[in-house]
């Protein structure tokens, strides 16, 4: 965990006003829910598996064949991917709606269908980004289930990848049943997933599905660092003012931003201690340097170390899904198996655009920075060196 400290870069924000923070209200019905949830956890586990026996059934009906992940650093695109992959036929995916009761997702689902609940309206989402969202949109919800079987999933102390040789047969058999329940809820046949922190479990997924598809989202690391700033600034605020959302955060397993951040520990302690230094020490925007290279270091060594991986990942550049919309999406889509007629592809592509909303901000020393610490990495991934300071713009 790192100390918060207070922003240098008020300006960065684009917003003046209380009212961004209004999102991160949670009220105490929700904030009840979520303890009970999260400190009984034994109990959904036990109270899942009950659930995947009275609808045996009906699970074994359902093929949990060929999920897709997309995973991929905090703001480099997941979520715009998600919604998008989302959209087409035949994909399953959680939604907002199944927190709190994510391990018992048929229960939950059918009790919600029969209460009275009023059509809630898209409201704009805690990241301030411009995207909106309600009950029924595509959430990333799956952790709070992987920190029940592994609970040291986000101890900085503790690397955190699993591969290959990793074995745990009550957790298999519970996510393979909560696949299918997702499924089954949906109405759909391939399984669709958004998880900043399977960047270290790709290789255990695939040992679980060996036909999974992998999206592996990526940015220009300027504009990714000036995003990840931003929106640590803003959580870090937004949970100081209304600190039950903090709780919902780590619940949910969202310890990307704000009072509770947390490194990915990809194995090398010494690279998680000089970016906690980083952060500690203030400078903020090199130890996001560090950590965008680190994870895509990683990425990068694993796919070309793994050609089973290697087939089934495929990398998109933010960039080019915002300049090449049509172009990038058939390549998705091609990649991942999925069928999307010509008009559909059309009306998704249109969605895209580069974020305008505001412009990074660095000094000469932190733009050097972001150079020293990802050049090497960026250009492997097709980002020249010493990106042009032209004040793009970014989320």
């Amino acid at each position: 965990m790192t100390s918060a400290r207070p922003s240098s870069r008020a300006a960065w924000l684009p917003f003046q006003s209380d009212d961004v923070y209004d999102a991160f209200r949670v009220s105490w019905s929700q904030h009840i829910g979520t303890k009970l949830t999260g400190s009984l956890k034994s109990f959904w586990i036990r109270s899942g598996n009950l659930e995947s026996r009275i609808f045996a059934d009906c699970l074994a009906r359902v093929s949990p064949a060929s999920p897709i992940y997309v995973a991929g650093l905090a703001r480099s695109g997941s979520t715009v991917l998600l919604e998008t992959l989302a959209a087409l036929p035949g994909v399953g995916t959680h939604r907002y709606r199944d927190f709190p009761h994510v391990f018992t997702p048929i229960w939950w689902n059918r009790f919600l269908d029969r209460a009275r609940r009023k059509q809630a309206t898209p409201r704009p989402r805690v990241h301030a980004d411009g995207l909106a969202v309600s009950p029924e949109s595509a959430e990333a919800l799956e952790e709070s289930i992987w920190m029940a079987f592994f609970p040291e999933s986000h101890n900085t102390r503790v690397p955190h990848v699993l591969d290959g040789a990793v074995e745990h047969p009550k957790f298999e058999t519970f996510y393979r049943n909560h696949v299918r329940k997702v499924l089954h809820i949906r109405g759909g046949h391939r399984y669709l997933c958004k998880g900043n922190y399977h960047i270290s479990r790709l290789e255990y997924l695939l040992k679980l599905f060996p036909d999974a598809k992998f999206v592996i989202p990526i940015r220009r690391p300027r504009e990714h660092i000036a995003s990840l700033v931003k929106q640590h600034e803003l959580f870090t605020a937004g949970e100081s003012k209304y600190p039950r959302a903090l709780a919902q955060m780590q619940a949910c397993g969202h310890f990307e931003f704000g009072l509770d951040r947390r490194v990915i520990n990809l194995g090398d302690q010494a690279a998680v201690g000089s970016i906690e230094r980083f952060w500690r020490g203030g400078e903020e925007v090199r130890g996001w340097a560090r950590y965008w290279a680190g994870i895509y270091d990683f990425l990068d060594r694993r796919l070309a170390a793994n050609p089973a991986l290697r087939r089934a990942a495929i990398i998109v550049r933010f960039e080019d899904l915002c300049a090449k919309a049509n172009e990038t999406l058939t390549r998705l889509v091609d990649h991942c198996a999925l069928s999307a007629d010509e008009p559909l592809l059309n009306s998704l592509a249109s969605r895209l655009h580069a974020p305008s909303y505001y412009k990074p901000q660095f000094s000469a020393a932190e733009e050097a920075a972001i150079e020293a610490e990802t050049s090497d990495v960026a250009q492997r991934f097709g980002y020249a060196s010493a990106p042009a300071l032209s004040g793009r713009s970014a989320a």
